[in-house]
């Protein structure tokens, strides 16, 4: 199928994809690859799941705000099919998790409220339901819905079992947070075939399966604190600091046949070599599941088949120690290769080009001013105290937009490349005035209360010197207190205007 009624309807149905180099010779390792679903996870098909059956049982009303604690790939699941359906989503996440999730989930729509790391998932969790209580939210409760595990059951285990058609799953293998994956999938592949083995990993520094300790909860079936065995890991949205009432079902009904504990830098090294091994690009949680795979694979029989999950795609850990070593600059081997040629390398000049002979160097035509684009102009200036001639996709233009937007100063920006400029080139004819009133023919060029500037820099200076302060207070316009308040301007250019660190 290649047309689809809505986004929802293409979840699923990710890639079996084999390894050729990571796996041991003889044996099969296949990841099961959830970053091909819509959201970059395997939590799509729970959020749809859990959505849409509480809008069956009458659970979820029309308009209702939908809310839940989530470490990230759940809430923006939840975020596409609540956009997609029309629900307001609030979510609740400790603060310890990346930044990347906050960012998707608040592009999609949803508000994330944040709870301090120091309480971990519990605090988080805890959070939802006082909320939900509250507000009258609907909570998604995916720690423990029974619609979690089922829609694993009835599509990710029947997809394997599809692609694997003729051939048997001795192993299957995968990480555990809510558990629903890992209960959904055990018990379709146990009534499908008793003989395969169910691997749960966990990281080998908060063994909450491994101890054998029970979950202590309270009276309605929440978990009552941490497990005593927890420990913070490096597996994001793996493992969190409670058993699971989904997970604790499998491993009562037997589901479960054994539990790998897997080491955080073994995790985000199998990250790090799907990618350059594999072309795979999955998350530390996808390697934290690989790599128990590969312990099973190591010792087991030749012609062994083994499916791993792989959750999430790579984007949800930019700003987590899995890309710790991943530079912004260039590397010594890439300046290397940049300086093994002569030209566009940023520490090597280029050659020197021939001079022209000044006598022979015509002097530019005087540019006729257009008297439209003139007033125009003047017009302009006087559309507000604070106007900005700019581009719609400038960086310096985009750095002093977020400067206004932090200090809320409301300004007027005159986009001279949008549609509106663009019959007859009048965008072309306003800078040809600019740049003869200024003597700048740069973009942007500001002007408070009728007064130029300057461009981007200018701006910048002036409020290192306090003067654009003083401007708007002329103006009548708030401004920060003192200088303790106020931001270095230049931190918000982009990032390759910022001095550049070069390897030796």
């Amino acid at each position: 199928m290649t047309r689809y009624d809505n986004v929802l309807d293409t979840i699923g149905n990710t890639p079996l994809i084999r390894l050729k180099r990571l796996s041991p010779a003889g044996v099969n390792v296949y990841v099961k690859a959830e970053a091909f679903n819509p959201m970059g996870s395997v939590k799509d098909r729970m959020a749809r799941a859990v959505i849409e059956d509480a809008e069956a049982s009458g659970a979820l009303k029309p308009g209702q705000t939908v809310i839940e604690a989530t470490s990230g790939n759940t809430g923006i699941g939840l975020a596409m099919v609540c956009a997609s359906k029309g629900y307001p989503l609030v979510v609740t996440m400790a603060e310890s998790f990346s930044i990347e999730r906050r960012k998707l989930l608040r592009f999609l729509g949803a508000r994330v409220v944040l709870t301090p790391a120091s309480e971990k998932g519990t605090g988080m969790l805890n959070k939802a339901r006082e909320l939900a209580g509250k507000h009258g939210w609907f909570l998604c409760r995916q720690f423990e819905n029974p619609a979690n595990a089922d829609v694993h059951a009835r599509t990710t285990a029947q997809e394997l079992i599809r692609d694997m058609a003729g051939e048997r799953i001795d192993y299957f293998v995968s990480g555990f947070g809510t558990g629903g994956t890992l209960q959904g999938v055990a018990r379709a592949l146990k009534a499908h075939d008793a003989g395969t083995q169910v691997i749960a990993a966990e990281p080998d520094n908060a063994q909450v399966l491994g101890s054998g300790i029970p979950q202590q909860r309270n009276p309605d079936g929440s978990p009552a604190g941490s497990h005593p065995m927890f420990r913070p890991h490096l597996m994001q949205g793996w493992a969190p600091d409670f058993i699971s009432r989904l997970t604790e079902e499998a491993m009562a009904a037997g589901w479960v046949d054994g539990i790998v504990p897997v080491a955080g830098k073994d995790a985000m090294h199998l990250s790090r070599s799907l990618a350059r091994q594999e072309g795979i690009f999955a998350g530390t949680s996808s390697g934290g599941s690989l790599a128990a795979a590969l312990i099973i694979a190591r010792t087991a029989a030749p012609g062994t088949n083994i499916v791993c999950m792989l959750h999430d795609t790579g984007e949800r850990y930019l700003s987590t120690p899995l890309f710790e070593d991943i530079t912004e600059d260039m590397t010594a081997e890439e300046l290397e290769i940049s300086r093994s040629t002569p030209n566009y390398t940023f520490d090597l000049p280029a050659p020197a080009a021939e001079e022209d002979d000044p006598a022979e160097t015509p002097t530019p035509e005087p540019v006729a001013l257009d008297p439209a684009a003139v007033a125009e102009v003047d017009r302009l200036i006087g559309e507000g105290p604070v106007v900005m001639f700019a581009l719609e996709w400038c960086e310096f233009c985009w750095s002093v937009r977020k400067l206004f937007a932090a200090l809320d100063i409301p300004y007027v920006s005159v986009d001279l490349d949008a549609v509106a400029y663009q019959n007859g080139d009048l965008g072309g004819r306003i800078r040809a005035v600019l740049n003869e009133r200024t003597g700048q023919p740069t973009i942007p060029q500001i002007y408070v209360g009728g007064e130029h500037i300057g461009g981007a820099t200018d701006l910048f200076d002036e409020c290192r010197e306090g003067t654009f302060y003083e401007r708007l207070a002329g103006l009548g316009m708030p401004c920060p207190p003192d200088t303790s308040d106020r931001l270095d301007p230049y931190s918000l250019l982009p990032g390759w205007l910022h001095p550049r660190q070069t390897a030796a």
